[in-house]
């Protein structure tokens, strides 16, 4: 595997927030060598500057099955917080239209929902194993 193939995959690993193996086809190989080894690698702009355009833009063309990958990816990585994504959601409805902005609201506060419900569930099952 060559250098450029290698930082792809790595940032791909890190863009969304999991394992990435190599696979075979000129789409995956492009979108792999380039994208990800070339441009989201590149100096000028950190890997949040480089999810908030993406957000923005994905939103502005109401692409939400991709947002419902890089949404819960910003906020795992720690790159967005809960209330950041919703001010997100408040500020893009402004600028990308009202029925846009409102589906990207109800998609982060459903996220948002699902990952406090799985905390409260992890924080429960440790709270009972320490009372036994």
């Amino acid at each position: 595997m060559d250098e450029r193939r290698r930082r792809g995959l790595d940032m791909m690993r890190q863009v969304y927030g999991w394992e990435m193996g190599d696979a075979p086809g000129d789409f995956f190989g492009i979108t792999v060598d380039h994208l990800f080894g070339d441009i989201w690698t590149r100096d000028g702009l950190g890997l949040r500057d480089r999810r908030l355009l993406l957000i923005g833009m994905l939103a502005g063309q109401g692409l939400n099955d991709v947002l419902d990958i890089q949404l819960p990816a910003a906020l795992d990585n720690g790159e967005l917080s809960p209330d950041e994504l919703r001010e997100i959601a408040i500020f893009l409805t402004h600028y990308v239209g009202w029925p846009l902005g409102s589906r990207l609201s109800v998609q982060v506060d459903t996220l948002i929902a699902k990952r406090e419900r799985r905390e409260r569930k992890e924080r429960e099952a440790r709270e009972e194993g320490t009372d036994s």
